[in-house]
């Protein structure tokens, strides 16, 4: 009988890589792949990856070497966004398809780049859109392509990371607009990707703002990193690196080889990237988005409402927050004149993100029918990019911003 997994190559051994892409999907879905490479630049996080993962497969520290030699079908990219697009298209041009964690990449050049590559190629990029996947987020669209509300007018999506979650993007290599196009592309290519789905048009015009308030230099004092600094006994964000296991197995002995640490003081004086984002966002359609993201919050999790002709649509997804929250979400279906609410339960569901990490797996691994159009492409990476783009630059300059002025997407 001929073995019809995919044979795949993990490019990034971090937190995802190794999780998501590597051991979870193993776990969940190894009579549908094969893992036959792992590649890093730092060997030794490679090899501790390949641990946790529970793999033989070789590792390799170069692409090209990696697709030279063991020829997968599928090639998976967790590295740092900037680099995204020099691993896609050689994978595109090695005859694979491609995987990547979003966002897809940081630059206009860049999705163009890739965007021709899928296009010579003939193969294909999915980008890792797990949100859209989580069934709360597929009720959702459903309401409003049913209708429910009349026609969409507006849109008030706000998002807020705690001081955990957000504080972690300021420690590592995220706190870059150089490796990361900063939060409104790193971050913020989920929700603009949601809004892009939901809305089922392309943004046009984008206003923003963007400013540094608690991170970088704005912070009390400076550090290099929490291990061995004077002010671990007194900062807020100090992070002990040697309580979790498998942070420290994959990050600190590994940062010999390359100086990368995972507990990066969060009040570095050179983060350039903004901790607290607005921004208000045009449709081809007409209708109109108000935008926030903040990053360090009490709470975890968003809040999402959407106008209509004939009502409006309520969602307060809980995370984390220091009361109890229900073992569901509660969608508010709310009619004009006079037509009461509906309150629709939806549970949550088992794994990361909702549901969303493994149904989104089982789309790309088992097929079957992409009724609501969950599946996420190139293009659909190039859009919520190209809004992160515009909405940074706008930030930077005071003026709005055109998303076709951008530059060519291909």
């Amino acid at each position: 009988m001929t073995d019809q997994r995919q044979r795949f190559a993990l490019i990034g051994t971090g937190n995802r890589g190794t999780t998501m892409w590597g051991q979870n999907l193993l776990e969940g879905w190894r009579d549908s792949v094969e893992l036959v490479a792992i590649c890093d630049t730092n060997e030794l996080r490679a090899e501790r990856a390949r641990t946790m993962i529970g793999s033989n497969a070789p590792i390799f520290t170069d692409i090209e070497t990696t697709l030279s030699q063991t020829k997968p079908d599928l090639v998976i990219v967790c590295t740092r966004d900037s680099n995204h697009d020099d691993i896609i298209v050689a994978a595109l041009e090695a005859g694979c398809n491609v995987i990547t964690e979003k966002p897809m990449t940081t630059s206009v050049d860049k999705i163009r780049r890739i965007r021709e590559a899928e296009k010579r190629s003939g193969k294909r990029v999915d980008v890792s859109f797990n949100y859209r996947f989580a069934p709360t987020a597929g009720k959702l669209k459903e309401l409003l392509s049913a209708g429910a509300i009349g026609t969409l007018t507006s849109v008030d999506f706000h998002w807020y990371l705690d001081t955990d979650h957000g504080a972690d993007y300021f420690r590592r290599w995220h706190a870059y607009v150089e490796n990361s196009g900063s939060l409104f592309v790193h971050k913020a290519t989920h929700h603009f990707d949601l809004l892009n789905w939901y809305i089922d048009a392309d943004p046009q015009t984008v206003t923003a703002f963007g400013e540094l308030r608690n991170y970088g230099a704005k912070g009390p004092y400076r550090g290099t990193r929490c291990k061995g600094c004077e002010h671990a006994s007194y900062c807020d964000f100090y992070l002990d690196l040697s309580a979790d296991p498998f942070l420290e197995a994959l990050y600190e002995d590994p940062s010999d080889l390359d100086g990368y640490v995972r507990d990066a003081c969060v009040y570095r004086a050179d983060i350039d990237i903004p901790d607290t984002m607005t921004a208000n966002i045009r449709y081809a359609n007409d209708v109109v988005v108000s935008y926030s993201l903040n990053t360090f919050m009490p709470i975890e999790g968003h809040h999402i409402a959407f106008n209509g002709t004939k009502g409006r649509i309520e969602l307060r997804q809980y995370e984390k927050q220091p009361w109890e929250r229900p073992d569901h979400d509660e969608i508010l279906l709310i009619k004009s004149f006079g037509g009461g609410v509906e309150r629709i339960k939806v549970p949550h569901s088992a794994g990361g993100h909702f549901g969303g990490d493994d149904r989104m797996r089982n789309m790309i691994f088992a097929g079957g029918e992409d009724s609501l159009g969950q599946r996420a492409g190139s293009r659909a990476g190039a859009m919520s990019v190209m809004t992160g783009l515009a909405a940074l630059q706008s930030s930077r300059t005071g003026k709005s911003v055109r998303i076709d002025e951008l530059g060519d997407i291909g």
